[in-house]
C-alpha cells in the first residue's frame, strides 16, 4: 500500500501541532485527563466542543487511512443468528456508543450487557465487566472520573433497568463503597410516582462535576390517550461519586412556588412525565454551571391535558452544578406537540463580537434552528423574535400562538414540505402516497398535527438536528453539524380511552418515505453537513451528506438521513459517520469539501473519536452496527479503528470479544425484575385491554403486550408491516431503549410480530 506523509515528521507539521496544542490549552471546559491524546468523555470535553488538536491526519494524507484493528463486540459464547428460517437465537444488537480513551486504554460499552477495556493500539481486551441478569448498559456510553485520594479512577454508567453503576477503570471490578456494592437504584419513590412497574432508564451517560455524578432520566414517551402523559418524573439528579448518596434534585416540572409552575394550567403538572434529559448535558467547570437540555412533556404529540407553555419542556436550563439551583432558562419550543425536544449537548464556546470575547452556548435541536446565547446570563447573542405560528384544529388543543425564531443564523434544515419530483417512479409513488391518504404537507414551520388527517412537517421528529449535535472549531470559529431533512406523518385521533393520540398506519414511528426503499418523499437533500460562523451568525458552507445507492448514476448525490454527529481535529478535518448509507467520511473543515470516504459494514449511528497510542500515532475509531430508529440494516457488531498507512504488511488486527466469565459479578438482579411486570393501575389495565384487541392471538402475544406497552401505545406496533429482519431490528432497538425482557423473550416477541404483522409489499393506500 502507498505510504502517506506524516505531517509531524516535517517542520511545518511540528509548527501546526504546536499551534493546535496552544489553541487547545486556551479553550474553555477542557478535560484534564491527558486531554491532548485521549478521549476521556463521550463529547471529548465537558463543554462538548469535540475539537481535538491532533494533527497527524490532514487533508493531504487522509486518503492513506487504513483499518488498524477491528473489535467484534458480540461475545464469542453467543450463538450466531440462524441463517435460514425461524427467530434468530442471538441476533445482533445496535450500538450508539462513543468509546473513551484514557492513556493507552479504550473503554467500550457494548450492547451485549458488557463493558470492556481494550488496548487502544490493538483492540485486545484488558478486562470485561458483565452486567447481571437481562440488564444492558445505556446505549450511548459511560462517563470517566479520574479519581482522588479515596476512590480510584472509575467508569460510571446507567442501565436500561434504571441502575447506576460505578466500576474501577483499572480492573473492571465494582466500586463497593458506591451505593449497594457498586450500584445505585435510580427508580426511587420520589420519581416513580405512578408505580415501580413503569419504564425508567438512563438513556445517556451522566456528566461529572467535581465529586458529583449528574444524571438525566428516561421515563419513555407515554402511550398517549387519556392519562397517557402521566408517569415517572423526568427530574435531573446529582449523586455523590464516592457513596452514591443523593445530593440534589432539580424538578423538571416545577412544583408550586418554583419558577415556571405557572406555565402549567390547573393540576396538569401533577405526575407529569417526560420533560427529561435523555441526551447530553454539559458543564462549565470553571463557573460551576451545568446545562440541561430537556425534552418535551408527555404526551409529546397532544397537549390538551397540559395547557400552557409547560416549562421546562423543550428548554435549556442552566443551574449551579454543586446545588442544582436554577440560574436561567431558555425555552426553544413553547407547549411542544411535535416531539422536538432539546437533547443535543449545549456546546460551550467563545464568541468574538465588537472586540469582546463572550462565553457562549450553542443550542440546536430537531427544529433545525440554532440559538447562540451568553452562557452566563442566557441572553441571546443574535436577535430572537417570537413569530406567529398556525393554530391547532384538535379539539381543546391550545397551541402556542408564537414560537421563538433566531434572526440569524438562518434555518439549518428545510422548513416546509415540497413533494419529491425527479425520478418518475419514485415521484409517482410519493404522489399516490400523499393523495390516497389525504396528507397535509405543511408549508410553514410549527404547523400543528392535524385532527383526523395526516399532516407532514419539516423538520420531522428525526430533525433537523438529533441528539448528537455538532462540533466546534475554535481556530476558525465554525460550528459544524449534520442535519436531516426527513419528515414524519402525524395524525391525531380520538382513541379507545376517550383521549387523543397520534395513530394510524402511517403515523406512530413511520417516516415520510417508501418503507420498502427508505426513499423520502420530500425534495432532497435528505442530509447535509452545515458550518456556521458563530461570530457573524452566517452560514459558511453547506455540503450534501450521503448518497442513495439505489438511484442511477448522476442522481445518487441526494444526502441521507442519519443519527450520530461530527468531530473536528487540528489537522483541519471533520470526521462523521451518521448516515444510513453506511459511510465514514472526512471533510475539509474550512471549506466543506468531501475528502475521504470509507464503506462501513453498517451505518455508524454515533460519533467517531480520535486519540494517540503509546507511540504517539493518531487513530480515528467508530462503532458500526446499523439498526436504531432509522431502521438502517442491523448488520454488524464492529468497532473499527483507523490509522495512517505505515507501510507495514498484513491486514488489520481482528479481535473477537471473549466469552463471558463463568463466574458472575457480585451484583444480583433485583427481585422486581425477576418476573413478569404487571400494571397495578386498573385504568391502565383497561386501556391495555382495549389496545390488546389489535394484536391477534398467537405464541408470544402476552409477552409482546407486556413489553411493548411500556413506552408507546400498542397501535404503534400493530400498524406496522415489516419483514422478519426488520422486526428483529425493531425489537433489538426496543430492548436498547429500555424494554424489560430476557433474550429468550425478545426472540419470542420478534417471532410473534413477524408472524402477526408480516410485510405485504409497498403500501401507499389507506
Amino acid at each position: 500500500m502507498t505510504r502517506g506523509p506524516n505531517v509531524v515528521d516535517s517542520l511545518p507539521g511540528r509548527v501546526l501541532l504546536l499551534l493546535a496544542l496552544f489553541t487547545w490549552l486556551r479553550l474553555p471546559s477542557v478535560a484534564s485527563q491527558d486531554a491532548v491524546g485521549s478521549w476521556p468523555s463521550v463529547n471529548l470535553d465537558p463543554g462538548a466542543m469535540r475539537y481535538s488538536p491532533l494533527a497527524q491526519i490532514t487533508a493531504a494524507n487522509v486518503g492513506h487511512l487504513k483499518v488498524a484493528w477491528i473489535y467484534h463486540m458480540k461475545p464469542g459464547h453467543m450463538k450466531p443468528a440462524l441463517s435460514t428460517g425461524g427467530a434468530p437465537s442471538e441476533p445482533l444488537r445496535p450500538s450508539e456508543d462513543r468509546p473513551l480513551v484514557v492513556g493507552n486504554t479504550m473503554f467500550v460499552v457494548t450492547p451485549y450487557s458488557r463493558v470492556v477495556a481494550l488496548d487502544s493500539a490493538t483492540g485486545r481486551e484488558k478486562w470485561v465487566f458483565v452486567i447481571p441478569g437481562s440488564d444492558q448498559a445505556s446505549l450511548r456510553g459511560a462517563a470517566y472520573w479520574p479519581g482522588d485520594t479515596s476512590t480510584d479512577p472509575s467508569l460510571v454508567f446507567g442501565t436500561t433497568h434504571g441502575f447506576l453503576y460505578s466500576i474501577s477503570a483499572a480492573t473492571g471490578k465494582a466500586n463497593t463503597a458506591f451505593g449497594n456494592n457498586g450500584v445505585v437504584n435510580l427508580r426511587t419513590p420520589e420519581v416513580m410516582t405512578t408505580g415501580t412497574d413503569k419504564l425508567y432508564i438512563l438513556p445517556s451517560p451522566p456528566v461529572i462535576y467535581k465529586n458529583l455524578v449528574i444524571t438525566g432520566a428516561g421515563p419513555g414517551e407515554g402511550p398517549g390517550g387519556l392519562g397517557g402523559g402521566l408517569g415517572p418524573a423526568g427530574d435531573t439528579r446529582a449523586w455523590d461519586i464516592h457513596t452514591g448518596k443523593l445530593v440534589w434534585t432539580f424538578h423538571s416540572v416545577p412544583r408550586p412556588g418554583e419558577v415556571g409552575h405557572d406555565t402549567w394550567g390547573g393540576d396538569s403538572w401533577k405526575q407529569r412525565s417526560g420533560v427529561n434529559v435523555w441526551g447530553y448535558m454539559t458543564v462549565d467547570q470553571d463557573r460551576g454551571i451545568v446545562y440541561m437540555p430537556f425534552g418535551a412533556p408527555n404526551n409529546d404529540r397532544v397537549g390538551i391535558d397540559r395547557p400552557g407553555n409547560n416549562l421546562f419542556g423543550t428548554a435549556i436550563v442552566a443551574a449551579e452544578a454543586a446545588t442544582g439551583k436554577l440560574l436561567w432558562y431558555f425555552q426553544v419550543v413553547h407547549h411542544d406537540i411535535w416531539d422536538y425536544d432539546t437533547e443535543t449537548p449545549p456546546t460551550l464556546i467563545d464568541v468574538h463580537q465588537d472586540d469582546r470575547t463572550i462565553p457562549a452556548v450553542v443550542i440546536v435541536n430537531k427544529t433545525g434552528l440554532m440559538f447562540v446565547l451568553d452562557r452566563v446570563t442566557g441572553k441571546p447573542l443574535f436577535p430572537v423574535v417570537e413569530k406567529p405560528v398556525p393554530p391547532s384544529d384538535v379539539p381543546d388543543e391550545y397551541a402556542s400562538p408564537t414560537q421563538p425564531f433566531p434572526v440569524t443564523p438562518e434555518p439549518l434544515a428545510q422548513m416546509s414540505v415540497q413533494l419529491y419530483h425527479d425520478l418518475p417512479e419514485h415521484a409517482a409513488w410519493c404522489k399516490a402516497y400523499v393523495d390516497n391518504n389525504h396528507m397535509l404537507l405543511a408549508k410553514e414551520p410549527y404547523t400543528p398535527p392535524a385532527f383526523n388527517r395526516y399532516s407532514v412537517n419539516l423538520p420531522g421528529t428525526q430533525g433537523g438536528v438529533n441528539f448528537s449535535g455538532g462540533a466546534f472549531d475554535p481556530t476558525h470559529g465554525l460550528f459544524v453539524v449534520n442535519v436531516n431533512n426527513l419528515a414524519q406523518p402525524m395524525r391525531i385521533v380520538r382513541d379507545a380511552t376517550g383521549g387523543y393520540t397520534n395513530s394510524g398506519p402511517f403515523a406512530g414511528t413511520a417516516r415520510f418515505w417508501n418503507p420498502e426503499t427508505h426513499l423520502p418523499c420530500n425534495e432532497p437533500p435528505w442530509g447535509e453537513l452545515v458550518a456556521i460562523d458563530v461570530n457573524s451568525g452566517k452560514i459558511a458552507w453547506r455540503s450534501v451528506l450521503g448518497v442513495t445507492d439505489s438511484f442511477p448514476e448522476g442522481k445518487q448525490h441526494t444526502g441521507r438521513p442519519g443519527l450520530g454527529g461530527p468531530i473536528i481535529t487540528g489537522g483541519g478535518l471533520t470526521f462523521i459517520g451518521a448516515t444510513d448509507d453506511a459511510r465514514f467520511r472526512a471533510f475539509d473543515t474550512k471549506t466543506g469539501q468531501e475528502l475521504w470516504i470509507y464503506r462501513l459494514p453498517a451505518s455508524a449511528e454515533s460519533i467517531p473519536i480520535t486519540y494517540t497510542d503509546q507511540h504517539g500515532k493518531q487513530y480515528v475509531a467508530i462503532v458500526s452496527t446499523g439498526g436504531g430508529l432509522l431502521r438502517a440494516p442491523l448488520l454488524s457488531d464492529e468497532l473499527i479503528a483507523f490509522k495512517l498507512d505505515d507501510g507495514a504488511s498484513g491486514g488489520p488486527n481482528i479481535v473477537q470479544a471473549s466469552p463471558n466469565p463463568t463466574t458472575s459479578q457480585p451484583l444480583a438482579t433485583p427481585p422486581w425484575l425477576a418476573g413478569t411486570i404487571q400494571n397495578q393501575d386498573p385504568k391502565t389495565n383497561a386501556v391495555l385491554s382495549r389496545y390488546a384487541e389489535l394484536l391477534p392471538q398467537g405464541s408470544g402475544r402476552d409477552i409482546t403486550i407486556r413489553a411493548c406497552s411500556t413506552c408507546h401505545a400498542l397501535d404503534v406496533v400493530a400498524n406496522q408491516r415489516l419483514s422478519s429482519q426488520d422486526w428483529t431490528n425493531v425489537v433489538q432497538t426496543m430492548s436498547a431503549k429500555g424494554t424489560v425482557a430476557t433474550p429468550a423473550e425478545l426472540n419470542e416477541i420478534q417471532s410473534y410480530l413477524a408472524n402477526a404483522f408480516p410485510r405485504a409489499g409497498g403500501r401507499n393506500n389507506k
